[in-house]
C-alpha cells in the first residue's frame, strides 16, 4: 500500500479570492479523504503545497491530532495550515494536499463516541456518500462549499 497520495486542483486563472481557495481546498481534502478510506487506511500527516502566479511554491506540513481518514479531521487541519499562511491578496495558480504517513486503518486508534451528535452524524453518513459518489460519479454528493469544476 502507499504511504502518500495527493491530489491538485490548477486553477484556470490567478485566484485571490480566499472563498475559492478554500473551495478547492475541501474540494481536495474530500478527494483525499475518499481515496483513503477506500483503501482502508488512515493518515499522519498533511501537506499543503501552493504555487504561486510568479512560479514560487510554499510547502507546510502538520500531523493530524490523531491519525485518521475522516474528512472533518483532515478538513481541520488543512484549513489550519491555509490560515497559518496568512496570505493577503496572494495569486495562486494551483494547489497540491497531500496525505502522508499513510497507515492501514486497523493501526489507528479505536473509535470513539465523541458526544458530539452532529460529528456522529457526519462520520455516521460518510461511507454512505463514498458509495454513492462510487456508484455514480465523482461528487455527486459532498460539501455543498467544495469547488465544483469540469471533470
Amino acid at each position: 500500500m502507499p504511504e502518500s497520495t495527493s491530489a491538485h486542483h490548477a486553477f484556470d486563472r490567478d485566484v485571490y479570492d480566499p472563498v475559492l481557495v478554500r473551495a478547492a481546498l475541501l474540494d481536495l481534502t474530500v478527494t483525499l479523504g475518499q481515496r483513503i478510506r477506500g483503501r482502508d487506511q488512515i493518515a499522519r500527516k498533511v501537506t499543503l503545497t501552493v504555487r504561486f502566479a510568479d512560479g514560487s511554491t510554499i510547502d507546510r506540513t502538520r500531523a493530524l491530532a490523531q491519525p485518521s481518514a475522516h474528512t472533518d479531521d483532515l478538513r481541520v487541519v488543512v484549513f489550519r495550515i491555509l490560515d497559518s499562511l496568512g496570505f493577503q491578496r496572494a495569486r495562486i495558480r494551483r494547489l497540491v494536499l497531500t496525505a502522508e504517513d499513510l497507515r492501514p486503518a486497523g493501526e489507528g486508534p479505536g473509535t470513539q463516541i465523541s458526544l458530539d451528535p452532529a460529528r456522529e452524524n457526519r462520520l455516521t453518513l460518510e461511507p454512505v456518500v463514498d458509495q454513492i459518489n462510487a456508484r455514480y460519479g465523482r461528487r455527486l454528493a459532498g460539501p455543498a462549499g467544495a469547488y465544483r469544476h469540469a471533470s
